[in-house]
């Protein structure tokens, strides 16, 4: 029996030894393959030196250069409309005309009293040549003449204040009222806006007030007609510049003559600026944003610990220009010619190996159209 126990004993010390000899081999054979992570895929382009024309962004709104919502100057009942809605005017055409029946009638009246007193007067005035009235008769008659005249002329100016008539060349909007509804005075009837040239007007921030000048080329744009831009001059600064958002209120004047661009319409603004300035751009895609600082990722050759050449990247902090389209400015950090990372940088560190597949690109246009917006 002890001699059996002394096998078993053995034996098991045999089993034992010999699994941790194969352990250590296995052991040997992972420490001495190398444990560098694959190499990830990334896209990239050339950091490039262009030159950009400064311009001043803003948003705006369109406003007519002349724009009124006309009112009733008198009370009555419409039984005219002269003008169709959306129709185009011309200074002093009828628009709409209110009854005024009864100041024609009194108008009537009114003329012939005044031929009555003209005779009068012409009566009283041959008398007076002659010396056979007296000349209180002959002042009473001419102060009767004039004081006819001047009821028809005032009766003359009600009939005209109720045929409301278009003060400027323009063109009607939707009117507010309908034949034969009685409208009260100052009640408002029809718009009407005189749209070419027009006015757009828009604010900057006040530090960039030395940049305007009367005269400086503005393009606007509009979500109505993506692809036709419309260019006009700044015609106009205002003197105040507002203590709330310390922002300036700029005007600048477009032609429109086809009435495309309507009143009220939102527009994007661009005011540009004379002087050109050469920036190095990458694509936005390429910034890493954070919060201690924004960077870029530069592809270039490095060595591991062992001296091995590889394709690596380096995490290069960048301070950030102006934007256009889908590029960024790079004011500090990046020169032109080196290559930048510009898919794939949220997955990278500083030194990580990289395989660059430019097979599909990020969008880089300065002017980008993207689809279904």
């Amino acid at each position: 029996m002890f001699k059996r126990f002394l096998l078993a004993i053995g034996g098991f010390a045999l089993v034992v030894v010999t699994l941790g000899a194969i352990k250590v081999a296995q052991i040997k054979e992972m420490t001495s393959v190398s444990h560098t992570p694959p190499p990830s895929s990334v896209t990239t382009a050339e950091a490039a030196a262009v030159q950009w024309s400064p311009t001043l962004r803003a948003i705006g709104t369109l406003a007519p250069v002349e724009g009124v919502t006309l009112s009733a100057d008198a009370e009555g009942t419409i039984v005219r409309i002269a003008a169709e809605n959306g129709s185009a005017v011309k200074a002093g055409d009828l628009l709409v005309e209110i009854d005024s029946s009864v100041e024609q009638a009194q108008l009537a009246a009114a003329e012939s009293r005044a031929a009555l007193a003209k005779i009068s007067l012409d009566r009283a005035s041959e008398l007076w040549e002659r010396r056979a009235n007296a000349q209180s008769e002959y002042d009473a008659a001419q102060a009767t003449h004039k004081q006819t005249i001047a009821e028809v002329e005032g009766l003359k100016a009600q009939i005209a204040k109720k045929q409301i008539r278009a003060p400027f060349d323009g063109r009607v909007g939707i009117r507010s009222i309908n034949v034969g509804q009685f409208v009260s005075r100052g009640q408002a009837l029809l718009p009407l806006q005189k749209l070419n040239p027009i006015y757009a007007n828009f604010s900057i921030p006040q530090r960039q007030l030395p940049e305007l000048k009367i005269g400086r080329k503005v393009t606007v744009t509009t979500d109505a007609y993506e692809n036709r831009p419309f260019e006009g001059k700044i015609t106009a600064v205002n003197s105040v510049v507002d203590a709330a958002t310390r922002n300036i209120s700029v005007q600048a004047t477009l032609e429109n003559p086809d009435e495309v661009l309507r009143a009220g319409m939102f527009v994007r603004v661009e005011v540009d600026l004379p002087a050109t300035e050469n920036v190095v751009v990458v694509p936005a895609t390429a910034v890493a944003y954070a919060s201690y600082g924004n960077s870029v990722f530069i592809v270039e050759t490095m060595k591991d610990k062992e001296g091995n050449e590889y394709l690596g990247v380096r995490q290069q902090l960048v301070k950030l220009g102006p934007t256009r389209g889908d590029l960024v400015a790079i004011a500090e950090g990046v020169k032109p010619g080196e290559q930048v990372v510009t898919a794939g940088v949220f997955k990278l560190r500083n030194a990580a190996p990289v395989q660059v597949n430019n097979t599909v690109q990020p969008t880089s246009s300065p002017t980008p159209k993207p689809a279904n917006t």
